[in-house]
């Protein structure tokens, strides 16, 4: 870490490749699985990482820094906001056309169940999505998801419960 805040480039490419797994799979769950937008913000959380490594005070550890930078970067760009969290859309309207057909009993019962979990999730509102992946699957408490996205932590505790309750009834 010390030669990587240094300067040194061979050091930084190591945190890279170390962190580079976590962070796509976060931007890819936080901009509803496009994988061209999630390469495009983890390249560029990797090169925000770079320019301000020198503000890395060791505070915390570098995984949880580059986390919160790669979260700030995706969900804080004041121009993609209001779209980020908009509350008024209804489950399915990310529907990909495949319907609700059961899978059927599946060899990896694991990987089939994973693929419902997925499905369900693609399918919750935004605002709903993104409060339920940062609380529950990013471990962000509702006073750090309100600063955030800029919504009020009554918000983010109701989209919360809202996201719960539609999962269940998806998944059931």
């Amino acid at each position: 870490m010390a030669l990587a805040v240094g300067g040194d480039t061979r050091a930084f490419e190591q945190l890279y490749r170390r962190h580079v797994g976590r962070v796509f799979g976060l931007c890819l769950r936080l901009v509803d699985g496009d994988r061209a937008r999630a390469e495009q913000h983890t390249q560029d959380a990797f090169v925000r990482a770079w320019e301000k490594l020198a503000s890395f005070r060791g505070d915390a550890q570098f995984s949880t820094w580059l986390h919160r930078l790669t979260v700030n970067l995706v969900l804080g760009e004041h121009r993609l906001l209001k779209r980020w969290v908009t509350f008024d859309e209804t489950p399915g309207d990310t529907d990909d056309g495949s319907g609700d057909a059961a899978l059927g009993e599946h060899p990896q019962q694991r990987a089939g169940e994973r693929l419902d979990l997925e499905r369900a999730l693609a399918k919750l509102p935004k605002g709903a999505r993104t409060v339920l992946m940062l609380y529950d699957v990013e471990g962000y408490a509702h006073e750090e998801i309100a600063e955030l996205t800029g919504i009020a932590v009554g918000t983010s505790k109701a989209q919360l419960h809202r996201a719960r309750r539609l999962m269940r009834e998806m998944l059931s």
